[in-house]
């Protein structure tokens, strides 16, 4: 067996939680983070952190996909950890549940490329992915001409249209994933930074983004080309992430103002398409990177098939409150994803996706910090929110800021736990979407009297403020924190924390080998929640009210709807 059993973790869980659990270990070595009167949270256990993840990433929970037996087992142990700190439903109707009514998609799908009376051989999940979300028994997509449209992207502020009023509708359209990646005009080994945020990426440039253009010109389907660098990880995590049962929110449409098809295409097929129309992909692509690039039509045809089985799925966020001592209608949010996705009985040796580090850390993060703050609880009111289908696309989420059981305009932060650091303590704690507002400039604050700092995204061309759920907040216009682990890791040579990631995204990000591993020491991540509890408690208690800074996407929508 690769985890303990149920029993024995929960077991463990429970005993470390009854007792209190005093560290055994520092925080730090020399350098540790001092013990600042400021920072008043209780203190923040790496073992009671680690019981929460050997539990929650065990086989018996299968992979906490969705509206399976996974569902049923996190969704009870989490209700049970925080009745036990004495936390109140989250709900207003007197339930630590928040229902997020799903539709779950199973597709089986093919897909027929025709070149000049010529098939392209295509193997689903090794060559491509198809899925819909329009529910529906079945998508036929028949003989769809395909058109190749540099990066699918309509900016009107960046003066960049890739359609040029060609009509694509009932069409295929092909697209290459991530931003424009416009060169800098005084020095072409760089990027503009003056075009779409320079390196790093915008909304444009995510695969979610995609598939709503798709929809809006008309297309039949939408396939993007992956590219690792651009995408942000590997063929594989495409191919996990995009078989197998699919979730969606529940619509009266039925999802029917969705394109038809959103597929992936490998980049070995791709190119293998572009050669056989004797089209130079790479030169493609080149021409792409400018605004007058115009729309190419590819003499091939596109046939896609998808058949579903579909089933209705009552999913859950599960919820807690903290009462605020003075200001209880005014609230700050945690956030954690419990889900991952489940079980494949296909693959070969291990079926289960654990999702030891995404997402059982954030969600031990979150139980820890409400543990933490309960002990001396703030004026304003705490939410502890953790929820469901962020890897369909952050549902959850989602559905909570569509359906928010406290007033957004009343609710003055959102800080997202997505991914801890497992590999020990750091000077730094990098800001996801640096500069976006002002919590990144609380937390600073608290990191300076640990001897500690803030350091921008490393990676920001991966386009990480987009992709977990802390982005659906801001869409909404509630300030929303997603710190990620330093780089500048204690004990270890320069860029070890970068080097550490990338080798966890290509060998462990979306696959079964995302488990406990031996190397783990949670000291690092214990040391990041001790901050970013001090964060919400210093929001909590004071009387500024976080602000996205100048040139952020999202301080209009604030704007506008405290003015309501």
């Amino acid at each position: 067996m690769r985890t303990r059993t149920l029993l024995s973790a929960s077991l463990a869980s429970a005993m470390l939680i009854a007792t209190g659990c005093k560290d055994t270990k520092p925080v730090a070595s020399a350098e540790k983070a001092s013990e600042s009167a400021a920072v008043t949270p209780a203190r923040i256990s790496a073992e009671r952190l680690m019981a929460h993840v050997r539990v929650l990433s065990s086989d018996e929970f299968a992979g906490r996909l969705p509206g399976t037996v996974g569902e049923e087992k996190t969704v009870a142990y989490l209700t049970e950890q925080f009745k036990a700190m004495g936390l109140v439903p989250g709900n207003p109707d007197g339930s630590y549940v928040q229902k997020v009514p799903l539709v779950g998609i199973d597709g089986d799908a093919s897909l027929q490329l025709s070149v000049g009376g010529k098939t392209i051989e295509m193997q689903p999940g090794r060559d491509f992915t198809a899925v819909t979300q329009r529910i529906v028994p079945k998508v036929d997509v028949q003989d769809s001409e395909l058109v190749f449209v540099g990066y699918g992207v309509i900016a009107p502020e960046y003066g960049w249209d890739d359609y040029k009023d060609v009509d694509v509708k009932g069409k295929t359209i092909v697209m290459l994933i991530n931003d424009p990646a416009v060169p800098d005009p005084d020095d072409p080994s760089q990027l503009d930074p003056t075009m779409f945020r320079g390196k790093a990426m915008t909304y444009y440039g995510r695969w979610t983004y995609k598939y709503e253009i798709a929809a809006r010109v008309g297309a039949a389907a939408a396939l993007i080309i992956h590219e690792t660098g651009p995408a942000g990880y590997p063929w594989a995590v495409v191919e996990n992430s995009w078989t197998g049962e699919q979730f969606t929110l529940a619509t009266s449409d039925q999802n029917m103002g969705k394109v038809p098809v959103q597929a992936w295409i490998s980049n070995d097929k791709a190119r293998e398409l572009f050669a056989s129309l004797g089209l130079d992909f790479s030169a493609l692509k080149q021409a792409a990177v400018r605004k007058d690039f115009e729309p190419v039509p590819l003499k091939a045809k596109a046939s896609f098939t998808i058949r579903n089985r579909v089933r209705e799925v009552e999913s859950h966020n599960v919820v807690a409150a903290l009462p605020g001592t003075e200001k209880p209608d005014e609230w700050i949010v945690y956030s954690a994803h419990w889900d991952h996705l489940g079980t494949n009985p296909e693959l070969d040796g291990d079926p289960i996706y654990n999702g030891a580090l995404d997402n059982a850390t954030g969600v031990a993060g979150v139980l820890e910090i409400a543990r933490a703050l309960k002990q001396s609880p703030p004026k304003r009111s705490t939410l502890f929110m953790l929820v469901t289908a962020e890897e369909q696309g952050l549902l959850g989420a989602k559905h909570y800021a569509t359906n928010p059981l406290y007033p957004l305009e009343k609710t003055l932060a959102m800080i997202n736990l997505d991914v801890l650091n497992p590999w020990g303590p750091t000077r730094d704690i990098q800001i996801i979407g640096y500069g976006q507002n002002t919590l990144e400039d609380v937390l600073a604050a608290v990191l300076a009297e640990q001897n500690r700092v803030v350091a921008p995204d490393e990676e920001p061309e991966k386009g990480f403020y987009y992709r977990s759920d802390q982005f659906e907040f801001a869409k909404v216009g509630v300030p929303a924190l997603y710190a990620d682990a330093g780089g500048d890791m204690i004990g270890h040579e320069p860029g070890h924390g970068l080097k550490k990631r990338l080798e966890y995204n290509a060998n462990d990000y979306h696959k079964p080998s995302d488990e406990i591993k031996d190397d783990w020491n949670l000291d690092g991540a214990a040391q990041d929640l001790q901050a970013l509890a001090e964060v919400g408690r210093r929001v909590a208690n004071g009387d500024a009210w976080p602000q996205w800074k100048e040139g952020s996407e999202f301080k209009a929508v604030r704007e506008a709807s405290l003015k309501r």
